[in-house]
């Protein structure tokens, strides 16, 4: 092919090759006069964009943006990574030409033309002009947050957290009771929950970018709202409590210390009470302050405890005072070793309530998570500080517990008159090492030692109060942890709207987004708390929450591994789906076996939450691994139905719905609904024509599909183009469904205005009728006296093959004209009630079962009185006879019914079906089919002949006769039906099947006569002469 030839100018790419000889791409002034081209190889052109004009280009240099095409078209990029940032919030993402842009492009260049970079995104163009990554250095330095790495961000957090008051104040008495043995199993148990949890952290952390939220937002987007909004309710709750704890733990250790010194303001527990509302206030301006200060407050602490840490080391070498082995200190020894070493329960303690006290000072490992917003890069920063810190964090408590278990013996008394001085006596306390303390151990008045005294790392450090900076160091830095994590996770389930009436404290100030009213209402939390004074049972609730977030991200990795999601790609491989299963279920046994009434009362309210989001269904989608499992289990479920072969008691009628837009036949949608619901399946289908589709919106699809969900339909919806309608419904036929979920019943709207139709309209109408039968398929015309269509225009058309285009005065009908959009955008209130969503009270269902069809003229009635609307409603059903045997008949079918089962009790023997029907009603038949009767007997041989061969369609007068008795049986029976019927609900009459020299007109007028004059809903059924009832067990 020639060369192309344009009067626009090609952009050219100068190349270079570097020192390792691969090419570079420079983009340089596009002058085209001095460039030459090889009229047989083009080189794909780098496109510059820009969002000013070049006059002002130079000026606002830095708004350019390059961008590469590839070998195949110049709109065709190559790929880069803006055009997959749509998923992150507040990201304008880059958008791609769209697939007709591609297939045009080259039409229109080589017609001269200029290219569209025209999107599948209205209005957007193919190459953006705004990069929202790309701003002026200058303001990005001046308007930058706050980024955090894995140090400071994470791992320092989690060890001040994990750090906590039970380090310096009740390690000791776990060491005495448990021994250094089981003190040890404790921790390394407790270190192995949370290093699988962190494992599992990890992993969710690495797959995919996280924002803010932390522990919240892994599980909502691992889980789904419905567990991840509850978890994000009880975990915002839990960090709130947990900084009022620490606060609470703080006051307590200054109250103590000011008592010592003899000052008391009111009393011991509003003192408590006094000094945690001042500690909190003052933790909360730091937290206004910004992450920055923040930080540096951590950082403050972690060096006090670094400090702390290294006066108790000191104090464990200095030689002991005598006032210090009075108290039982007496340095590193072998025999303290050894009698340490083994447990000595007391006062009834066991194993796991000494587990339970220890375990609490392991919830600090989510603390570097919960602010994953302001991390430079969380996906690296949360798996290595997290694991870094539960490393340091469980040597140093192995370190203590083995370094105290070595100078500490657990019984001593104080009293320097206790040391001996004369020869050692076998069997007493403490005579090994020169101390009697035999008599306060009998007589359990000991105040010293690892059993009794809660300061002794403090007594046997080098300077005691550098340990009660310690202290006061643990418990600020948990509790101001604890007040930051809180509003982060409940500002990013307030921005997700779960939950009502809590959007109010989604919005962020300042450069770091920070939830400066979050903050407030977790203070207000936090001091309530603090004010009770006392919240030692709040502490096992608070316990039981974080142990079951722990148990929820164990479950979210194992969850979303078993899935195997194609999304599902962590880059972090260090961890196990067994162990994330293994880390969720031990944190629930934990829950459990630290305090049952707390963990029951946890499940309570998550199961409360989690009922609540469920029935309101909000609208996210994040991809969760609940999806991913639920398409796999339905996959699973579906390959192994096809290998289950058929049988009658199975039988579900699933119904292929020729709707159209399914909003605009509400009554046909909700009939089929009413008896399939919950129980079989149900496809819209909608046969869209060739020049329909050129003007059906885009995202028509997805809002009738919404439609259908607001009106809780349990629906599939299947568009199908088609060149006509006949053909759309065979092809529907044929390749609706999946193995067994296949249709086998087939229901349409009747054909209300086909006496104005055009004989091929007619005649697809019909066509579509021996189709159906053609494929075993059963079939229900559902005849509305309105007709079933709404609205008379949308947006796009409506197959009128198979339903009127009258549209219905209906007093709750409103005048103006919709389109599919304002029906889907519209709430509950604008959806069309019909006759099927009402209370039908104790009206009757009259069924005419004329023909023997397998049973489904009776199942869909039974079904129907299955539902609320209809559970009153009694079922009459009407058979054919004569008066001779009318007893015997009716009795046959009464018995018939009983066994299948069927509560159908009232049977009426029509024994006047044979009569003639009356002339006026004949005469009225004779009018409505006359338009369509050929009248070829008037005519002489050959123009009748030529007749025929014209109006194939056309009822000749010698087919009018071969079918006249049949005419008049279908007219006398619309006279019984009327006659019965007129106060019915509904009317369900068996379908007459047409012979194949049938003409359409007529049998359509058959039809029409068998459902006329009625005031309820018609339905002609026919099964496929197949049984779908039975009496049989097997």
């Amino acid at each position: 092919m020639g060369q192309l030839k344009s009067k626009h100018h090609i952009p050219c790419v100068h190349f270079s090759a570097n020192d390792e000889g691969l090419p570079r791409y420079a983009s340089h002034q596009f002058d085209t006069c001095n460039q030459k081209q090889d009229g047989n190889l083009q080189i794909p052109p780098t496109i510059v964009v820009s969002d000013v004009d070049s006059s002002t280009s130079d000026h606002q240099g830095s708004r350019m943006d390059l961008r590469r095409s590839s070998f195949y078209s110049t709109l065709d990029l190559v790929p880069q990574l803006d055009n997959y940032t749509s998923t992150l919030p507040h990201q304008q993402s880059r958008s791609r030409p769209s697939l007709e842009a591609l297939r045009k492009a080259f039409e229109e260049v080589e017609a001269g033309m200029e290219v569209p970079h025209t999107t599948t995104d209205s209005e957007v163009s193919s190459l953006p002009v705004i990069d929202s990554g790309n701003e002026e250095s200058k303001s990005l330095q001046e308007k930058a947050p706050v980024r955090f790495g894995w140090v400071t961000g994470v791992m320092i957090r989690c060890m001040l957290n994990i750090w906590g008051v039970i380090l310096f104040l009740r390690l000791s008495w776990i060491i005495s009771e448990a021994g250094i043995m089981l003190t040890s199993v404790i921790i390394l148990m407790s270190a192995t929950v949370t290093s699988v949890t962190a494992l599992s952290i990890s992993a969710i952390a690495t797959n995919g970018r996280v924002i803010s939220g932390g522990a919240y937002f892994m599980i909502s987007r691992s889980l789904g709202p419905e567990i991840g909004g509850p978890i994000g309710v009880v975990f915002s709750f839990a960090n709130a409590l947990a900084c009022a704890l620490n606060t609470v733990g703080f006051a307590e250790v200054v109250v103590k210390l000011m008592m010592e010194f003899g000052i008391v303001m009111v009393d011991e527990i509003n003192d408590i009470r006094i000094v945690g509302v001042i500690t909190v206030t003052i933790l909360l301006l730091i937290s206004l302050a910004g992450m920055e200060w923040e930080s540096k407050t951590q950082i403050l602490f972690f060096i006090v405890l670094m400090v702390s840490f290294s006066n108790y080391l000191v104090g464990t070498i200095i030689p002991p005072s005598p006032e210090k082995q009075a108290q039982g200190i007496f340095g590193y020894h072998s025999e303290i070793f050894l009698a340490n070493l083994k447990p000595d329960w007391r006062l009834g303690n066991n194993f796991f309530q000494t587990f339970a006290i220890f375990f609490p000072s392991a919830i600090g490992i989510l603390s570097g998570a919960n602010i994953s917003g302001d991390l430079k890069d969380p996906a690296t920063a949360i798996p290595k500080g997290t694991l870094m810190a539960i490393f340091w964090t469980t040597v140093s408590y192995l370190g203590i517990s083995f370094t105290l278990g070595s100078c500490v013996i657990r019984d001593a008394s104080g009293n320097i008159s206790d040391a001996l001085t004369g020869n050692i006596t076998d069997g007493c306390v403490g005579c090994n090492l020169g101390w009697n303390f035999t008599e306060c151990t009998l007589s359990k008045s000991c105040q010293y030692g690892l059993a009794n005294d809660s300061k002794v790392l403090g007594q046997i450090s080098g300077f005691y109060y550098l340990i009660t900076a310690g202290v006061f160091a643990a418990s600020l830095s948990s509790a101001l942890g604890f007040l930051v994590s809180a509003p982060k996770v409940f500002q990013c389930l307030c921005r997700d709207k779960i939950y009502p009436y809590i959007g109010f404290f989604a919005k962020g100030y300042g450069k770091n987004d920070e939830p400066l009213r979050a903050y407030i209402l977790c203070y207000v939390i936090a001091v309530a708390f603090i004010l009770i004074g006392k919240l030692d049972t709040i502490a096992g609730l608070i316990s039981n929450f974080f142990l079951c977030s722990y148990s929820l991200i164990n479950f979210s990795c194992f969850h979303a591994s078993i899935t195997n999601s194609p999304g599902w790609r962590p880059s972090f491989h260090y961890y196990s789906k067994w162990t994330a299963l293994f880390g969720a279920v031990i944190s629930v046994v934990l829950m459990f076996l630290l305090t049952w009434w707390a963990a029951l009362i946890t499940f309570s309210i998550i199961f409360f939450l989690f009922g609540y989001v469920n029935y309101t269904k909000p609208k996210v989608n994040w991809g969760s691994s609940v999806q991913a499992g639920t398409y796999n289990m339905a996959l699973s479920y579906s390959v192994s139905l096809s290998g289950v072969e058929d049988h009658v008691k199975n039988f579900r009628p699933q119904c292929l719905v020729l709707t159209g837009p399914p909003n605009q036949r509400p009554a046909l949608v909700d009939f089929v609904a009413s008896f399939t619901k919950h129980i079989s399946l149900m496809i819209c289908g909608d046969i869209i024509m060739e020049e329909e589709r050129q003007t059906r919106p885009q995202d028509a699809t997805d809002l009738l599909v919404k439609w259908m969900n607001k009106r809780k339909v349990r629906s599939f919806y299947t568009p199908l183009s088609a060149d006509g309608l006949r053909a759309g419904a065979r092809n529907l036929l044929q390749a609706s469904g999946l193995g067994k979920l296949k249709p086998n019943t087939l229901v349409l709207g009747f054909k209300s205005n086909w006496r104005e139709s055009s004989p091929e309209s007619i005649e697809d109408y019909i066509n579509t009728i021996y189709d159906t039968f053609d494929s075993n398929y059963c079939l229900c015309i559902l005849r509305m006296m309105d007709g079933l269509d709404i609205f008379d225009q949308f947006d796009f058309e409506v197959n009128q093959g198979f339903e009127s285009d009258e549209s219905v005065e209906n007093d709750h009908q409103s005048p103006v004209r919709q389109s599919v959009e304002d029906i889907s955008d519209k709430g509950d209130s604008d959806q069309i009630k019909t006759v099927f969503q009402s209370d039908q009270g104790k009206k009757t269902i009259d069924v005419y079962w004329i023909a023997d069809d397998g049973g489904l003229t009776l199942l869909v009635p039974y079904l129907l009185t299955r539902r609320k609307l209809w559970r009153s409603s009694k079922v009459r059903v009407f058979i054919v006879g004569d008066e001779q045997n009318m007893d015997e008949r009716r009795k046959e079918m009464i018995a018939l019914l009983k066994r299948f089962r069927l509560d159908f009790n009232d049977v009426i023997v029509m024994t006047d079906s044979e009569k003639r029907p009356h002339s006026k009603n004949l005469s009225r038949f004779l009018d409505s089919v006359a338009p369509f009767r050929l009248w070829d007997e008037q005519q002489e041989g050959t123009l009748a002949q030529e007749f025929r061969e014209n109006a194939p369609c056309k009822i000749s007068d010698k087919q009018f006769e071969a079918f006249r008795l049949k005419t008049e049986r279908k007219v006398r029976l619309n006279e019984i039906i009327r006659r019965n019927s007129q106060h019915a609900a509904l009317v369900l009459v068996s379908l007459p099947v047409p012979q194949s020299d049938c003409p359409s007109a007529l049998y359509m007028a058959w039809l029409d006569t068998l459902t006329c004059g009625l005031h309820c809903p018609a339905v002609l059924i026919r099964g496929n002469q197949q049984n779908v009832l039975t009496f049989y067990c097997q």
